[in-house]
This record gives structure tokens, C-alpha cells and sequence, in this order.
């Protein structure tokens, strides 16, 4: 099939290359130059593990094309994916500008029928505002379809190649057809692709990261609670996930969530039943305590210096919101880091992927280290914002002796609390 994705970014990136990688003919639309012209020279330009090999191949291959031409890309497709950026408004509403700018376009540049799908994470009711901007002008039939995208940052390729459920809101019994023989190659195993109305998928997507961003939320909250009550959340974890009903995935304690869905998703979501007159108090609760979360650390290590950071330096491992991503966006060590300098200290950080995304956001308000080690040098402490697997299992005698104290503060539950005493380490970590 001929398959055009309007958008570069995370998701189309992933879903182009994908579906180029299934044998169809996939053309990537983008309006930055500089992007284009990367891609089209054979360079990736997110980091995600399993990507570059597929992207390599499919490019070689002739299977992978981008451009800046949105009249060339989409000539002949069969299916186009709006894949754009919604970033939330002021009011945590989600900005549909691109989205609703690239649909007026298409309304006057459409020449044969096609499947309009929208890929990006958008607001209940945006299908018929899409709809609506493409027939203003559109000379020839066509469809909208909400296809809302599950992908696991770290894990994107095998999510997409590999899916859970494949949701696709339309009542177009045309769009269908399309729609399962695109996926038919992605859902050999028998895991469903599930039809629905188009208010249904657009909700689906937000009810799901909503539900997860809440489950990961009430664990922070019982770890916060294990630690006024002397508990240990590792073995309540245990304890909990051990239910099928509960399951034990997402009920790891830390400094909260981050990256590019949640944050936003909950936000967009918690706007819709604002403006549907419904108070969702789980929601609102939800990010109020995430916000809290992401500098709980400063308690501890305020509390250990006596509220006195200003000359000290703090390493700081790890600069994504997750491992296996270079994705900064809402990563608490954004805001641990702000709340630092503004107490007078120092940060000298490390991340194996996310260096130079911090770099083009802040500067050189820290210091970038080329490795773990360096950042720990002459140090005061040293604070863990990411699980990385090259942080699992340091060498604790060169922690030691790189430190000026032997102190950690681990958002991420890293080690064990008996071996870092027996160690010699004054170690926080969340609810333990």
C-alpha cells in the first residue's frame, strides 16, 4: 500500500518506518528542512533502540522517503497519518493548530479518495473537526479515522510490530476494510484490532494513559506512606502485584512520570471533563501529587545539609524521564536541577542519551560529564533521576572515593537499603 505520514517526530517516525518495514511504500511529510534533510541522508534523528536497523534497511531499499512537500507526499496514498505535535495549551487543553492546519491543506490538495487517520493524541470530537477542515474544500470522498497510538518510549518497535490491540474508530465500512489489511500483518498472532466509533477510540487513548498514570501515582503515595509508617514498598509491591486483578506492571515507586503522553494526556483529559461541567477529582489529584513527587528528594538532601545547598555540588544520574529514550520532556531531573541552582548548588550530570537534548533546553547551566564517574567527581552527593541498566550496578568503592560524602539519593529504588548500609552509605530512596 502507498502510506504517507504527515510528521517526523516520535510517533511518526516510528510508525513510517514501521510500516515501510511491513512492505508498503511510506513517504514521511515534515515541514523542518534540516530534519528532512537528515532523514533523507540516512541519519535518525530520535534515539530508540531497534529503530536505526529498520530505518537503515528501509531507506536502502527504496521503501522510506521523506519530504517538506505535502502535495507530493500524499500524491496517490491510499491512507495518510496525521502524526503532529498537540502540545497542551495554557489550560492543559490540547493545541490542534498543526493538526487542523495540515487537514485544511488537505482539503484543497486531495485528488484521490483516502483514509485521513489521526495518529496524534487528540481530544474527543476532533475526527469531526477534521473532517469538517478537509470537506471545506475537498473535491474528492474521503474518510477520517482515529487510530490512537499505544507506543512505550524505549520499546516503540516491538509495541507497533508486535501490538496489544490495534484501536481504530470509524463507522466507514470502506475505511475498515483498508484499516485491517494495512495491520493484517501486525496482528498475525491473533491480538485484535478493535473497531469502534470515533469518540470511543479518541477517549480510549486517554482513558488508558490516564488509568496507568493513576497506578503509578497511588504507588508513590503508598511509598510516602511507607515511609511515615516504617513499611517497605518493595514488599508491598510484591504484595499487590502478585493480584491479577492488579498486575505488576507500572506499581514501581519514584519521582513521578514524565516524558512526552502522560503528563499531557492527563492534563487534556482532566480539561474535556472541565469543560463536560464534571469534576474528575481522581485526575486532578492525580497530578497534583506527580508534581509533588518530582522533587521529593530535595526533602532529604535539604534536610541532611540543614537547608544549606548553596557551594555544594550534586552529581546527577540520569537526564531522560525514563531508560532506553533521549526524551526530556516533564523528566523530573529537569526540575530537581531548577530547584538546585536556585538553592546555589552545582550539578554535574550524566546521561547516556539525553545530554544534548538538556543542552539545546538549558545550556550550560550544569555541567555535561562524559561518563558516570566523571560526574561524581568532588561531588557532595549524588542523585539517581533514571534507571539506566549502566547505573544498576556501579562500583560502589569509586562512588566512595569520588564522593566527599557517602551519600545517595535514589529516585528510582536502584539498590538494596541493607546493602548500601553495610556499605557505609547515608542512602535515601522512595518509601523504604
Amino acid at each position: 500500500m502507498k502510506i504517507t505520514v504527515v510528521g517526523t517526530g516520535y510517533v511518526g517516525l516510528v510508525t513510517g518506518t514501521c510500516f515501510a518495514e511491513t512492505g508498503n511504500q511510506v513517504t514521511c511529510v515534515d515541514i523542518d528542512e534540516a530534519k528532512v534533510k537528515k532523514l533523507q541522508s540516512g541519519k535518525v534523528t530520535i534515539y530508540e533502540p531497534g529503530l536505526e536497523v529498520i530505518f537503515e534497511r528501509n531507506v536502502k531499499q527504496n521503501r522510506l522517503h521523506f519530504t517538506t512537500n505535502l502535495g507530493e507526499g500524499i500524491k496517490g496514498a491510499e491512507v495518510i497519518f496525521l502524526a503532529l505535535p498537540t502540545p497542551p495549551g495554557g489550560d492543559g487543553s490540547a493545541d490542534l493548530r498543526f493538526v487542523l492546519k495540515v487537514a485544511d491543506d488537505l482539503g484543497h490538495i486531495l485528488e484521490n479518495y483516502a483514509v485521513v487517520v489521526d495518529k496524534s493524541t487528540v481530544p474527543v470530537g476532533t475526527a469531526d473537526k477534521v473532517h469538517a477542515a478537509i470537506a471545506k474544500n475537498a473535491k474528492v470522498d474521503f474518510d477520517v479515522v482515529s487510530n490512537p497510538e499505544f507506543l512505550r518510549e524505549g520499546v516503540a518497535v516491538d509495541d507497533f510490530m508486535k501490538p496489544d490491540r490495534v484501536v481504530i474508530g470509524t463507522q466507514s465500512p470502506k475505511a475498515i476494510k483498508i484499516m485491517e489489511r494495512l495491520y493484517a500483518p501486525l496482528v498475525r498472532q491473533g491480538n485484535p484490532i478493535i473497531f469502534m466509533d470515533e469518540k470511543s477510540a479518541e477517549l480510549t487513548k486517554y482513558a488508558a494513559n490516564a488509568f496507568l498514570a493513576t497506578k503509578i501515582t497511588f504507588m508513590n503515595e503508598i511509598a510516602n506512606l511507607c515511609e511515615l509508617l516504617g513499611a517497605n514498598v518493595d514488599m508491598v509491591r510484591k504484595g499487590i502485584g502478585t493480584d491479577t486483578r492488579i498486575g505488576k506492571r507500572f506499581l514501581f515507586a519514584g519521582i513521578g512520570y514524565g516524558g512526552s503522553c502522560f503528563p499531557k494526556d492527563v492534563q487534556a483529559l482532566a480539561k474535556s471533563a472541565k469543560d463536560a461541567n464534571y469534576d474528575f477529582k481522581i485526575l486532578n489529584a492525580v497530578m497534583d501529587v506527580n508534581a509533588k513527587q518530582k522533587t521529593r528528594l530535595m526533602d532529604n538532601l535539604n534536610g541532611y545539609f540543614k537547608n544549606d545547598l548553596k557551594g555544594k555540588t550534586i552529581a546527577m544520574w540520569g537526564l531522560a524521564f525514563k531508560p532506553n529514550t533521549d526524551d526530556i520532556r516533564e523528566a523530573p531531573a529537569l526540575y530537581n536541577i531548577e530547584a538546585l541552582i536556585e538553592a546555589g548548588a552545582r550539578v554535574q550530570a550524566y546521561d547516556p542519551e539525553a545530554m544534548e537534548n538538556v543542552k539545546e533546553q538549558i545550556g550550560d547551566k550544569i555541567t555535561y560529564s562524559e561518563n558516570p564517574n566523571e560526574a561524581l567527581k568532588g561531588a557532595d552527593a549524588l542523585m539517581i533521576m533514571t534507571e539506566w541498566p549502566v547505573f544498576r550496578t556501579p562500583d560502589f568503592s569509586e562512588i566512595k572515593k569520588q564522593l566527599k560524602e557517602p551519600l545517595i539519593l535514589d529516585g528510582r529504588n536502584l539498590y538494596e537499603v541493607e546493602q548500601m548500609k553495610e556499605l557505609g552509605f547515608t542512602y535515601f530512596s522512595i518509601g523504604r
